[in-house]
């Protein structure tokens, strides 16, 4: 009975990711276009562009209604005749490069990309300087009346 049920515990969780829910789209039917290619080009660059109202969740995937215009407009453009990079520069224009899930390395954006590595080293910086105060300072030497005081007080202490 114990094989039994320590079969069945293995095997419910070997099921779970499979009963885990796929990530949901947030897509409509309606702003789905007619042409497969143009769709998979949308689809392909609204997993790249940032909701400015949720953050790191792609237009893909949000349900907010700027995400859902913003989907909307690189459709628009796309139909238009857009390339995919002036779609992406056009949302980048109206929206700010915040809308790039990956934004470019640009003066702008360099302590954004160099920050963790500047925090890391300002952090071991710190602590190597705060080691160092820590070390023990060298006890100084005694001079030949306190060790004659020391000798004589610790004789005393004997003495009693």
């Amino acid at each position: 009975m114990r094989a039994w049920l320590g079969c069945l515990a293995l095997l419910l969780v070997l099921a779970l990711p499979a009963l885990a829910p796929l990530p949901v789209h947030a897509v409509l039917p309606d702003e789905v276009l007619a042409d497969p290619a143009l769709e998979a080009r949308a689809r392909a660059l609204s997993r790249d562009l940032r909701c400015v109202v949720c953050r790191n969740q792609s237009i893909d995937d949000s349900n907010a209604a700027i995400a859902r215009d913003m989907r909307v407009i690189l459709r628009e453009r796309l139909v238009a005749g857009d390339s995919d990079a002036e779609a992406v520069a056009f949302l980048v224009d109206r929206f700010g490069t915040y809308v790039l899930l990956n934004p470019p390395v640009r003066p702008l954006t360099w302590l954004l990309w160099s920050g963790p590595v500047l925090f890391l080293m300002l952090t071991v910086f710190g602590f190597a300087r705060l080691w160092r105060r820590r070390a023990p300072a060298p006890a100084p030497e005694m001079s030949e009346a306190d060790r004659a005081l020391a000798t004589a007080l610790l004789d005393e202490g004997r003495e009693r």
